[in-house]
């Protein structure tokens, strides 16, 4: 699909790789670009900046989500591609909240059922569209320093390859993106494991470019790193090798992070 002359909603818009979603879209000729944003603010900031209409969202609300797609569908008559961009993140394992956990399942899981819900009956009636699911590479892979992201991270994408499947002959086409590091304010230079990360860091506005050439060529998994692609293949081919090297991984950056708070 080409974004040239359709009506773009992306959720978690007021920043990060949304902010660069909306800009690009803006100028590959996107007939309206909806910046959705819990703070109302930063909505308007990008909004402004490309001509594109501002709505303050709280995707863990399903009412929110319903009335964004209502007042897109009465503002611009349709909703031709709606990315879940929207995301959160907390680190712990076993010793994070209850209330942590639902907050992730809420905003990283939940907001994609919501738009779903929202959003599908009227490109059904209108004869196709795109959904995009902004994930992580944790979604395939794994997250050491935080177990609520990594499993709300593999739900998403679950839940964009259930779409997929159902609604895929239907003329919906799903997409799901899933990079590794991204320079935003998700990554945490204080934390050994985000640290790694920023070995492979890249900026938001690459991710955007990665975005349209997928979309062009429908594929299912958006990687803006190539290098996702080789251990998901490493992982599918030996699963338990894969773990064992996940295992040394988080071995050596807890040492390092131990070391450092030593020090």
């Amino acid at each position: 699909m080409e974004p040239v002359n359709k009506v773009v909603v992306v959720t978690g818009g007021g920043n990060g790789i949304g902010a660069a979603l909306c800009r690009r879209f803006a100028a590959e000729g996107a007939a309206k670009v909806v910046v959705a944003d819990i703070d109302f603010v930063l909505a308007q900031n990008v909004a402004a900046e490309i001509g594109g209409l501002a709505v303050a969202c709280n995707v863990a609300n399903e009412a929110d989500v319903k009335s964004l797609v209502e007042t897109v569908i009465d503002t611009c008559g349709r909703v031709d591609i709606f990315i879940s961009n929207a995301g959160i993140t907390v680190k712990g394992g076993l010793d994070c909240p209850n209330e942590d956990w639902q907050r992730m399942w809420d905003v990283n899981v939940m907001s994609r059922l919501f738009a779903a819900r929202a959003v599908v009956p009227q490109m059904l009636e209108q004869g196709g569209g795109y959904l995009i699911h902004t994930a992580s590479a944790a979604g395939v892979l794994t997250e050491i320093g935080s177990a609520s992201y990594s499993a709300t991270k593999h739900a998403d994408v679950a839940l964009a390859e259930w779409l997929s499947v159902c609604y895929g002959r239907q003329g919906i086409d799903v997409s799901c993106i899933c990079p590794l590091g991204v320079a935003t304010d998700m990554l945490d230079d204080d934390d050994p494991i985000h640290r790694y990360l920023h070995l492979h860091v890249i900026t938001p506005e690459e991710v955007a470019e990665c975005v349209v050439q997928a979309m062009r060529e429908k594929r299912f998994l958006i990687l803006p790193h190539p290098d996702v692609a080789d251990f998901f293949a490493m992982k599918t081919n030996d699963h338990d090798q894969w773990i064992r090297g996940m295992q040394r991984l988080r071995q050596k950056l807890t040492r390092a992070q131990t070391r450092r708070y030593a020090a």
